[in-house]
């Protein structure tokens, strides 16, 4: 766990939280650490919902399945980052999502449920803990809210520009990278991957951007 500790320490969940009372917390939280190959499922939907993940190294897919095992990325998570508080929060008895290792990944697992119920060894923790959880919580409801408005445009091209323009965004510049490959991309915009890369051909003949695999600029 040593060799992730700067991670965790610029985790949202332990915002303004000391250093030296992490180490504690985490005991506290009975924290697990494992790793993952990639492609590799972590979680499976209908599995009990009661650890928060965090992510030490690599990234993870959170992904829902319909009746015929087509797959759509709700998210991507990389280090630093967290899943599964919603659930644990809520309490859920079961996962309606996937989480799917991205990549070759290693994540740190700690009891959601003690982070909102009293706990004599960290109680002095539990009030941050909550305001930071909270605020992870309203965070993420924003970023699936913005994958709303994306993906209810009514066609590819006009999907595509509001995730690239949504990116240009974050990045503050024209020119960025995206955490996707095409595959992933067209899993996340729900879209179908030969159709989005024929209309990425085209935008790119019609002056709007340059790319070479996850990299874009954007173009006036």
């Amino acid at each position: 766990m040593k060799k992730y500790f700067e991670v965790l320490t610029a985790c949202p969940l332990f915002a303004d939280i000391a250093e030296a009372d992490i180490q504690a917390l985490l005991r506290c939280l009975s924290a697990a650490q494992k790793r993952y190959d990639k492609n590799s499922f972590i979680w499976g939907e209908g599995d009990t919902a009661e650890s928060i993940g965090i992510v030490l190294a690599g990234a993870v897919h959170v992904l829902r399945e319909d009746f015929w095992g087509r797959r759509h990325i709700l998210t991507r998570v990389e280090a630093g980052g967290l899943f599964g508080e919603a659930f644990a929060y809520a309490g859920a008895e079961k996962l309606p999502v996937s989480v799917m290792a991205a990549e070759e990944t290693v994540i740190v697992f700690v009891n959601g449920r003690r982070i909102v119920t009293s706990c004599s060894s960290a109680c002095t923790f539990h009030a941050g803990l909550i305001k930071n959880l909270t605020l992870i919580l309203a965070r993420r409801n924003m970023m699936l809210t913005q994958k709303l408005e994306h993906i209810t445009q009514p066609t590819t091209r006009e999907k595509l520009l509001s995730y690239l323009s949504a990116q240009a965004r974050i990045a503050g510049s024209s020119a960025f990278d995206i955490p996707f490959n095409r595959e992933e991309l067209a899993d996340y915009l729900s879209v179908e991957r030969s159709a989005m890369s024929a209309e990425l051909s085209k935008m790119r003949r019609a002056g709007l951007m340059r790319y070479r695999k996850n990299h874009f600029e954007l173009l006036r």
